[in-house]
């Protein structure tokens, strides 16, 4: 019998515990709701972001023409100064031409 006492004491505080604790944890909920129900008002409502056009043409490529043109300058003047070899100098022209 000494065991069968043991077990039902255990499954009585261990009963109470979940009671209890259900108890706390709808009491704190509802305190916290509160809350957030009275700050919400305090906040000021935000406006909803324009939704996304379901197909957005891609923005054309800037024109950076007179861009590359001093580039290549720069480039020719570095060539002519011997700063680059004829090679170096091709391969950073061809490379400013692609871009």
């Amino acid at each position: 019998m000494p065991l069968l006492r043991g077990l039902a004491r255990t499954a009585a505080v261990a009963g109470t515990a979940t009671a209890v604790a259900g108890r706390v944890r709808r009491r704190q909920d509802a305190k916290f709701a509160r809350q957030d129900a009275e700050a919400a008002p305090a906040a000021a409502p935000a406006e909803a972001p324009e939704p996304a056009p379901a197909y957005a043409a891609p923005e054309p490529p800037p024109d950076n023409t007179a861009d590359r043109l001093d580039q290549l300058k720069s480039l020719g003047e570095l060539k002519q100064s011997g700063v680059l070899t004829e090679a170096e100098f091709e391969a950073q022209k061809a490379k400013i031409l692609a871009g």
